[in-house]
């Protein structure tokens, strides 16, 4: 008796996604389309910052599409900490804001890819694709902003102030968050108006903001 020669072609594994995406509607949508694709799959969807980390070293994903503004923390911090606590882990930043603070941000972050979410889902799956594949994509659009923008002006401390004058706290409540004296906040909070060429430290927060710089 002959035997019947077997097919030993095996479609390769999907690529497993792990989708943080604090809209609820915006998360559904992207889950349903992305698993249209024959070759990816997602594994794994969080609502929050502070839950990706979590679920990254639960389902092992290969790529992480993460949103900046999340409750709990931001994605580019998340970022930083996957790529300590999963290195193989691939990290794709879709954003609504495309500000050219933030995308040199996800880069120190060890971000492989930075993207806003007004582009065809199509491109997306690419996207995921490349930076699986070990290439770094950026929407060519902010990569030219964050080139004439320039680097983030702020230190890390200013930055701290800035964050901690939120909701209208004092000169006094900044200094015992941060630990610090009242003269020396006020240094901070001074010269980050300066910096960003503002008239307060709530105008400075706000262009700080939208500079993508905290």
């Amino acid at each position: 008796m002959t035997a019947t020669p077997q097919d030993d072609h095996q479609l390769p594994e999907p690529i497993r996604v792990l989708l943080a995406e604090d809209q609820g509607m915006m998360r559904g949508a992207l889950a349903l389309l992305l698993g249209m694709e024959a070759d990816i799959e997602v594994v794994a969807q969080v609502a929050a910052g502070d839950e990706i980390v979590g679920a990254a070293l639960a389902h092992h994903p290969d790529v992480a599409l993460l949103d900046i503004e999340l409750p709990g923390r931001s994605g580019l911090d998340a970022a930083a900490e996957l790529r300590a606590q999963a290195p193989d882990c691939r990290v794709l930043i879709l954003t609504t804001f495309g500000r050219p603070g933030y995308l040199r941000r996800a880069m120190e972050a060890g971000a492989a890819g930075f993207l806003v979410k007004d582009g065809p889902v199509e491109e997306l799956a690419v996207s995921i694709r490349r930076v699986l594949a070990g290439e770094t994509v950026i929407d060519p659009v902010l990569a030219a902003a964050a080139l004439s923008a320039g680097p983030n002006p702020l230190t890390a401390r200013e930055c701290d102030a800035l964050k901690a004058s939120a909701d209208g706290a004092t000169v006094a409540d900044i200094a015992a968050k941060l630990r610090l004296s009242e003269s020396t906040v006020r240094n901070y909070l001074s010269s980050a108006i300066g910096k960003t060429g503002t008239r307060n430290r709530m105008e400075a927060m706000r262009e700080a903001r939208r500079q993508g710089w905290l």
